[in-house]
């Protein structure tokens, strides 16, 4: 079990709102995936925007969400839109 936080892109807060969400370390959000932890966070606080779900599937993959492929960013947008 590794710390949330040791993770790319989750800080101190975006690690208090995913435990807030019952994701308590990274292999929790490893498990969960990064759209059913939106989903999750979502719920929760009603405005989680697309930026956070690129975040985790960032943290996931094990890198910055800036360098997500084109394919995975248009897959995110299109789970993230049913959600609008």
């Amino acid at each position: 079990m590794g710390r949330l936080s040791d993770l790319p892109n989750i800080g101190k807060v975006m690690e208090k709102r995913l435990v807030k969400a019952g994701i308590n370390d990274a292999e929790a959000l490893r498990q969960a995936g990064s759209k059913e932890a939106f989903i999750k966070l979502r719920l929760l606080e009603g405005d989680t925007c697309f930026n956070s779900l690129c975040a985790l599937e960032g943290a996931i993959q094990g890198i910055r969400w800036h360098y997500l492929d084109c394919e995975t960013k248009a897959e995110l947008k299109r789970f993230f839109d049913l959600f609008q």
